[in-house]
């Protein structure tokens, strides 16, 4: 009986769902609370049920009718086949959720991080190799230099006369048609660079607001701790393994709120809290002097590269391995002080685990931002100076071998540091057990990589690929090595606004210094005389100047240099626009400080 009345209950439900248009139809079995195979058997039910009323009516479509309708079905079809398919690349959808389960958000979010950054480099490099890389090929000349395979350590040689770096692109106008459409490189160039840091800007400040409204202002975060353990169970689960990954995954978030609502608030004596003190200014000591040695050996060892530049290019062992000496340095200091700092955190005993991370990422990025600025200064100040017949190319140059030590120091990193370190755990000293996974000292490695790729863009256009693949790589050995050396963390705790604290760092000081040694580039430095797109010319900013020269004859473009001279140019402009930015800043935040007044009153009457 139950079954017949099922059945019926279904022929009623295929029935009303025949007698709605094509929309009502969709969001209704979309609003089902049955599983994926079920909905598809109703929805090829109903497709059936119409086709027979419509047979049975005797409506016959007209022939063009019919055509429409197949060719949207088609295309319906392949766009359901093209999703599935696009969802099997994903290959990390699965992982972030099997990483959230066994080890919590605060792991995970690092993985969220370098999945972002994956898909940001794969922007930054269709960009440049759109506009940049393609038009290039056209007018390329053919590389006469032998290929040696030493190059894909250093980067010069074969690698000098490509399109990986600056000195190869030309300054000419490409066209291969005569009276046919022309290809300005030196304004592709310089236009594609700043369009594609505004366009970056954008994107970090939307993902910084984004992120900050998930994870502080979120009005589902005052839904109370009891709707964890009671409404978030999804009914739609039944596969089992998916049923064991989805219980795991609770098991941990309930971990994380228990841990900070039983959050114990400690008292410390006077002799307690001088002790604690007096080791906290110990370490920042510490830290500060070891930052400091490590800035000034990088810049003597940089002078002294720079004499080895200057002897020219010979393809002797020796002198291709001299050029490695100052990646490998500044890298082997970049991953080895991280790991004396993380020994400082913990001779600190901060309270929260936390505590402890933050206080190492700051003096993380106290470290590697150092460093960056102190190359920075040897990049613009004394390689721009010197009689390089192309700085640009040696800029280029040493940057691309700072990013590929920095990913081959990056899996040592997690050989010495995580494999290693379970093996002496387990073996050695068991005391010590397995090792936890270092959130700081791994994300920090991300934010340094990308800034060199950032400051790289200029002189080295395809260096978002090249990174591109370092982090791939990175996140399936991570993932193997998180997986098979690491255990949980002792202390679990929730975090919130890690991912938020991670895209500010990126965003300041890393993607703001990057601007900053852009425009001094860009505005005040003198373009080499015998190579790139801007040969000749004072700056590369001349190209822009020199452009809108040219479009004054012209009077369909009048209007172009009348935004020039008037807004891009014009202070007043941007003063006006950065006062109505700040209003506007300051109204938003006086409605933000109205709304916690009204949500704090709110959660008083519902505790009343």
């Amino acid at each position: 009986f139950r079954f017949l009345h099922g059945f019926d209950a279904e022929e009623d439900l295929v029935g009303s769902l025949a007698n709605m248009s094509a929309n009502e139809r969709i969001k209704a079995i979309q609003k089902m609370t049955e599983t994926m195979r079920k909905k598809r058997e109703i929805r090829n039910k109903v497709l059936k049920e119409i086709t027979k009323s419509s047979k049975h009516r005797g409506a016959q479509p007209s022939c063009c009718t019919q055509c429409l309708q197949g060719a949207a079905l088609s295309f319906r079809r392949f766009g359901n086949a093209l999703s599935e398919y696009f969802h099997l690349l994903r290959v990390w959808h699965r992982t972030l959720k099997m990483i959230g389960a066994e080890f919590g958000t605060s792991v995970l979010s690092y993985f969220v991080f370098l999945k972002w950054l994956l898909n940001f480099n794969l922007f930054s490099f269709l960009i440049n190799f759109g506009f940049l890389t393609i038009p290039q090929f056209l007018a390329a000349e053919p590389n006469n230099l032998s290929f040696t395979g030493l190059e894909l350590f250093t980067g010069a040689g074969y690698f000098q006369q490509t399109v990986l770096y600056y000195g190869f692109y030309t300054n000419a106008t490409i066209s291969k048609m005569e009276n046919g459409p022309s290809y300005n490189m030196q304004l592709a160039y310089i236009f594609t660079v700043g369009v594609y840091f505004v366009i970056c800007f954008l994107i970090l400040l939307f993902s910084m607001a984004k992120s900050f409204y998930r994870n502080f202002i979120d009005p589902q975060a005052f839904s109370g701790n009891a709707s964890k353990l009671l409404c978030t169970w999804d009914f739609n689960i039944t596969n089992e393994e998916a049923v064991r990954l989805k219980q795991k995954n609770l098991s941990t978030q309930i971990k994380e709120v228990l841990t900070e609502v039983n959050k114990e608030v400690l008292n410390f004596s006077v002799k307690e809290r001088f002790l604690r003190f007096a080791v906290h200014l110990f370490a920042w000591l510490a830290s500060l002097g070891t930052a400091v040695a490590a800035c000034t050996g990088v810049y003597f060892l940089s002078i002294n590269n720079l004499e080895l530049f200057m002897k020219g290019y010979r393809n002797d062992l020796e002198s291709q391995a001299a050029m490695l000496v100052l990646p490998v340095v500044a890298s082997l200091l970049n991953t080895s002080i991280p790991f004396f700092f993380s020994w400082l955190g913990h001779l600190e005993r901060f309270q929260t685990p936390g505590q402890h991370i933050y206080v190492t990422i700051t003096r993380i990025i106290i470290l590697k931002m150092s460093v960056v600025g102190i190359l920075c200064y040897y990049w613009l100040n004394i390689v721009a100076t010197s009689e390089s017949q192309c700085w640009e190319t040696l800029v280029g140059q040493d940057i691309y071998r700072l990013v590929l030590v920095d990913f081959i120091f990056c899996l040592l990193g997690s050989f010495f540091g995580e494999f290693l370190r379970r093996i002496i755990g387990t073996t050695i000293f068991v005391s010590l057990g397995l090792p936890e996974f270092e959130i700081g000292r791994n994300v920090l490695d991300l934010i340094y990589a990308q800034t060199l790729t950032w400051i790289g863009i200029l002189f080295s256009p395809l260096l978002p690929g090249i990174q591109m693949i370092a982090l791939l790589i990175v996140f399936f050995v991570k993932k193997v090595s998180l997986r098979r050396n690491c255990q949980p963390p002792r202390k679990v705790w929730r975090t919130a606004q890690m991912m938020t604290s991670f895209m500010f760092l990126l965003f300041c000081p890393s993607f703001l210094g990057v601007l900053s040694v852009t425009g001094v580039t860009v505005w005040r430095l003198k373009p080499s005389e015998g190579c790139g797109p801007f040969r000749g010319l004072s700056s590369m900013y001349a190209a822009v100047s020199e452009w809108i020269q040219t479009l004054e004859g012209y009077a369909a473009y009048k209007w172009v240099v009348w935004i020039y001279h008037n807004l891009i140019t014009n202070k007043l402009f941007f003063f006006i626009l950065a006062t109505i930015v700040l209003t506007v800043i300051y109204l938003y935040w006086q409605i933000i400080q109205g709304r916690k007044t009204m949500t704090k009153r709110l959660r008083e009457q519902l505790v009343n």
